[in-house]
């Protein structure tokens, strides 16, 4: 008769067994999955201690953050009401809780926490309660997806044309955007072995390009400062 300890082994090598029968490709997926929500736990973070710290958010597009705001929330809904795998967006919420952060620090230091940005705040709060019941028409995020891969470059372009403008990334996390770039390098992988979905798929592709271009900038007059220091 078999002991306990013996029948949690055998249960744990078939767990692993099953596991290991979808494939090494599958496998990767995961496990560049695994990383880039470990990354994006912290992604923001950088930025938001640059301008806690710098108590300014001198360079940095509020108009931009409220778009990339925009763009991550229909991403997430669209995959949620889709019924992908929860690891292949499971960074969606995580940096939707540090854009949160964010967009407040970047208001608070450029004056615009006032009625208006608080009635704004309000609907979207209804509206992603709707979605998480899933009472908000499915039709409605389907169409909104196509508009993410354009909202979400021009947020990235508009980050990059404030840096370029004010030649000056004080306020801007390097860290921040390499990690972005990378993040969304991953799921070019991950996304065209699970789905294949394409929106997604030319979504990364471009926001790869576009942070990596705000990455480079950002190191270029972070140097052009300091060395006028």
């Amino acid at each position: 008769m078999a002991t306990p300890a013996a029948t949690a082994d055998e249960g744990f090598g078939d767990l692993v067994s099953h596991y290991l029968e979808k494939g090494i490709v599958l496998i990767i997926a995961d496990l560049l999955s695994l990383i880039t929500v470990s990354s994006c736990l912290v992604i923001k973070v950088p930025q938001i201690n640059t301008i806690r710290e710098n108590k300014s958010s001198k360079g940095i597009s509020v108009l931009g953050l409220c778009l990339e705001l925009f763009s991550y929330t229909v991403m997430m809904s669209y995959n949620y009401t889709s019924g992908y795998e929860f690891l292949s967006y499971m960074e969606y919420p995580v940096l939707l809780l540090q854009e949160y952060v964010l967009i407040y620090y970047a208001f608070k230091y450029q004056d615009l926490l006032g009625k208006r940005t608080q009635i704004f705040a309000i609907f979207y709060v209804t509206i992603a309660t709707l979605i998480y019941l899933k009472l908000f028409p499915i039709i409605i995020l389907t169409f909104l997806v196509p508009f993410c891969t354009p909202i979400g470059a021009t947020s990235k372009v508009l980050q990059l044309l404030a840096i370029l403008r004010s030649k000056d990334a004080s306020s801007v996390s390097r860290t921040t955007w390499a990690l972005s770039a990378f993040t969304n390098m991953t799921r070019i992988y991950t996304v065209y072995v699970q789905s294949f979905d394409m929106m997604l798929l030319s979504n990364f592709f471009i926001s790869t390009f576009l942070s990596s271009a705000v990455f480079g900038a950002a190191c270029v007059y972070k140097k052009k400062k300091t060395k006028k220091e």
